[in-house]
């Protein structure tokens, strides 16, 4: 009897915490509350880019690094989904000062973007879908690993824009995505998420393949035939812009970025 009165008070503490109006300030973090299948719990959303079709009509609480906190706080959230870089340090202080509880995503690898999605789902009242979304993310990135392994991975810079010339650190997701695909981030000493980098760095580093966004980026590289990476032709392009939101979407975006890296496998 008292096991089954505890049970029905867990139940009931759980329904009233359960959470009803969620704001996300990450398009990566609204992705994953649609892959888990709670977009109706989101009352409002913070834009930077393409919004999926289940958001498009959702409030909008402003644009990467202006949040409009007037407008948030109009929409009574009782749950804040919040990536850091998305908001300034000044807004960031502000909602640490609200009494609406934060859940804070920064994941540094796939595994954490697997962890994350769990506990967002927890945070949702959907840990069943995000238990199941996890394992299949798991699974994925298991064959990819076995697929694209290498005895000796490729060295490969990714360029994340030219001018200046800026990278990804070894902290960075996408520095992890190029593991999966049997490659080694040649920034990977550098902790910084975004590091700037000389040329003649890259030179040194002396890279097999080099990604950017566009060709026109890359046929900066052909000034240095001395690369191997221009030697060997290698200059390639991002397949698309999945691997800037760590969402389990991201997880496919992988498959087709060790798709160009290495098409024979």
């Amino acid at each position: 009897m008292r096991l089954w009165l505890a049970g029905l008070l867990l139940a009931a503490s759980a329904s009233a915490m359960a959470v009803e109006r969620v704001v996300s300030l990450a398009p990566s973090l609204s992705e994953i509350v649609v892959e888990l299948g709670a977009s109706d719990l989101l009352v409002g959303v913070l834009d930077g880019g393409e919004r999926p079709d289940a958001l498009r009509s959702l409030p909008s609480v402003g644009r990467y690094g202006q949040l409009d906190l007037e407008r948030l706080l109009s929409l009574q959230p009782d749950l804040l989904l919040l990536w850091p870089g998305s908001v300034g340090p000044a807004q960031r202080e502000q909602l640490k000062r609200l009494t609406i509880p934060v859940y804070v995503a920064e994941p540094h690898s796939l595994e954490q973007l697997s962890s994350q999605v769990e506990a967002i789902a927890r945070q949702l009242g959907r840990a069943d879908e995000g238990r199941q979304l996890a394992a299949r993310l798991r699974q994925r990135l298991a064959e990819l690993r076995q697929r694209y392994q290498r005895s000796q991975p490729l060295r490969v810079f990714y360029q994340v824009w030219n001018q200046p010339l800026y990278t990804v650190g070894g902290g960075q997701i996408i520095s992890d995505a190029l593991s999966v695909c049997g490659a080694r981030n040649v920034f990977d000493d550098l902790k910084l998420p975004a590091p700037q980098v000389s040329i003649e760095s890259v030179l040194q580093r002396d890279p097999e393949v080099i990604l950017a966004a566009d060709q026109a980026q890359l046929d900066d590289w052909k000034a240095w035939p001395q690369v191997a990476a221009v030697a060997q032709a290698r200059l390639l392009i991002v397949p698309d812009k999945g691997l800037e939101r760590p969402s389990g979407q991201m997880v496919e975006a992988v498959g087709r970025l060790c798709q160009v890296i290495a098409p024979n496998r």
